[in-house]
This record gives structure tokens, C-alpha cells and sequence, in this order.
């Protein structure tokens, strides 16, 4: 006699009950997990926007962001102003660092909307920094970075990461070596126009002494990284750009 539990009816329909179950526990799960993360996600901006404008905890070539237990006491310190740039319109908008750049950037695609700029004003030992997120494409997912600039669009600091470049190769734009040769650099020509900065496999300037030839050295065997973090830079500072223009003439 076949028992019941040998049927397929009850094999598809214990399936169907464990999916349910299992569903269920983890939206509970997400659902009672949100506010964390969501708390999480904003001290690790906060981390990141200072970090690029030289507030952190660096020791030699390590990266060391400030602590979780006082960035938001420090961002409140060393944020001056957070502004949203939409077409001709800057707006101060405290919740600035809010703002979701991958949803901005998707949204922007369709040319009946406006994307929302967001950008940070921070004051350190009595200089200004301008500070920027940006958004890309690496090898294999996203890369992203926060710079921070003054007014004549030299970079002061910047802070890059990634969600899945190769370990050792692409994964380290979020090594010292590497983000720190963009300290000084131009993202503006002689002339004053915007032109960025050139991740380069061939630079002439391999140790950066020149910080006005638009170029810092690639990181051997990243090549297409590299060309993921030049445009990105290319294209997304880009939009910056007259801001920076009527800061100048204001």
C-alpha cells in the first residue's frame, strides 16, 4: 500500500509550505532588519564623504575610516552646508547625502527628468572642500566614489569602491596607492575646460609628479577598471562642472 507521504501531490505540496514558511521568515527578517540597515547605510556615506576630504583615521598606507560611534557628530562638524543641484536650481537640503545617485542616474535617462545633484560643502583647519558621489561601471559590477575638490576643480581627496572587481587587480581603486594619486590633480585643462582624469596604462607621469597632465597610473592588469573609473569621473563630475563655473564668476 503507498503511503501517503510517497505521493508527488504531497512531495509539491511540502515544497510549497517550506517556500511559504521560509519566505515568510525572511521578509519578517528584512522587514524587522530595515531600520539597521538603513542606520548603517547612512553612517557609511557619512564615512565616506569625509574620508575624501581628509577626515579619517589613516595611519601610513592603511585605510581607516572614522568610527561609526562619532561620524555623525563629526559630519555635523565638518559638513558646513549640503546642497541638491537640479538644472539651474541649488537648493540647501540637509538630507543631501540621502539621495539614491544609481536611482538619479536611471531615472536621468529619460530626458523629461531632471536629475538631483547632490553636493557637500565641508570646512577643515579653514579650507573649503566641495564634495561630490559619483557612480560607474568597473569590469565586472559597480564602482563608485565620493571627491572632494575646491573651487578650481582640484581634486583634495577622493574615496573609491567597488561591488565586485578582481581581488588584487580592479578591487584595489580602494587602496591608498591608488586613490592618493589623485590628490592635486586638475580635472580642468590649461584653457579651463572640463576634461577629467585619465586612468593610464601608458602615463608618462608613473610617480605623478606633473598634477596638471589630467592622468594618474593604472593599476597593472585593471585595464578595464581603470577605463570604468576614467569615465566615470569623465562623465559624472562632468554635470558639476557649471556650478563650479558660476562659483568662479560669483
Amino acid at each position: 500500500m503507498e503511503k501517503r507521504t510517497d505521493k508527488n501531490s504531497y512531495t509539491i505540496l511540502f515544497a510549497i509550505g517550506m517556500v511559504l514558511v521560509v519566505g515568510s521568515i525572511l521578509a519578517f527578517a528584512a522587514s524587522a532588519l530595515k531600520p539597521n540597515i538603513d542606520e548603517n547605510k547612512r553612517l557609511e556615506k557619512q564615512q565616506n564623504i569625509l574620508y575624501a576630504m581628509g577626515v579619517n583615521d589613516n595611519e601610513e598606507s592603511s585605510v581607516a575610516m572614522i568610527s561609526t560611534d562619532v561620524v555623525a557628530d563629526k559630519f555635523s562638524e565638518y559638513i558646513v552646508k549640503q546642497l541638491v543641484i537640479k538644472g539651474d536650481d541649488v537648493r540647501v537640503d540637509d538630507q543631501a547625502y540621502l539621495i539614491d545617485i544609481k536611482k538619479e542616474q536611471t531615472a536621468a535617462k529619460s530626458k523629461s527628468y531632471e536629475r538631483q545633484l547632490p553636493l557637500f560643502i565641508g570646512k577643515k583647519e579653514g579650507k573649503i572642500s566641495y564634495i561630490v558621489p559619483v557612480r560607474g561601471k568597473g569590469l565586472w559590477d559597480a564602482i563608485w566614489a565620493y571627491v572632494a575638490m575646491d573651487e578650481n576643480m582640484i581634486v583634495q581627496g577622493v574615496f573609491m569602491d567597488h561591488k565586485g572587481e578582481t581581488p588584487g587587480l580592479g578591487a584595489n581603486i580602494n587602496q591608498r596607492f591608488f586613490m592618493d594619486d589623485f590628490i592635486g590633480e586638475h580635472l580642468l585643462d590649461d584653457s579651463g575646460k572640463f576634461v577629467g582624469i585619465n586612468v593610464s596604462k601608458g602615463n608618462a607621469d608613473p610617480t605623478n609628479i606633473d598634477r596638471t597632465d589630467n592622468a594618474v597610473d593604472a593599476i597593472a592588469g585593471a585595464t578595464i577598471t581603470g577605463d570604468g573609473v576614467s569615465a566615470m569621473i569623465r562623465a559624472e563630475l562632468k554635470v558639476y562642472s557649471s556650478y563650479f563655473i558660476h562659483l568662479k564668476n560669483n
